[in-house]
């Protein structure tokens, strides 16, 4: 008895860790919300979920990224390549820092989480370069 309150308790807490991100999250895509919805909490759905995501976050960003840099100067051009280096690293060590070996399956969503929203993070923040110029 006390392994089925062990196991739901689990599965609350991460849906709970989940779900905020993607309903604060509005540059989620609808198709994440309905992965999400379907995968019902279980660990492998979820994080397929979160992976075709940051797939899809993926393209956007390297779009955006490409709009902005046409429209630069040979300097600046040099500044953001210099500057989205920098940032793919600390994306890879900052979210690599969430998946604790010793964390389970928590560990493993967070991570998967903290790359999908850091890369929809980034597009937008792009995004944004872009409409300015």
């Amino acid at each position: 008895m006390m392994h089925i309150f062990k196991y739901a308790a689990i599965a609350g807490l991460m849906a709970a860790i989940v779900q905020p991100t993607g309903a604060a999250d509005e540059n989620l895509s609808q198709t994440f919300s309905i992965c999400m919805d379907q995968a019902g909490g279980v660990t492998q759905s979820m994080i397929e979920c979160m992976d075709s995501e940051t797939e899809r976050q993926d393209v956007l960003l390297n779009k955006a990224y490409k709009e902005v840099i046409v429209g630069l100067s040979s300097e600046r051009k040099q500044q953001l390549q210099k500057v989205q280096r920098l940032w793919l690293t600390y994306r890879k060590a900052n979210c690599d820092f969430y998946y604790d070996p010793d964390g389970g399956t928590l560990a493993r969503v967070s991570a998967n989480d903290c790359f999908m929203s850091a890369t929809a993070a980034r597009a937008k923040e792009l995004e944004g370069f872009s409409q300015q110029n």
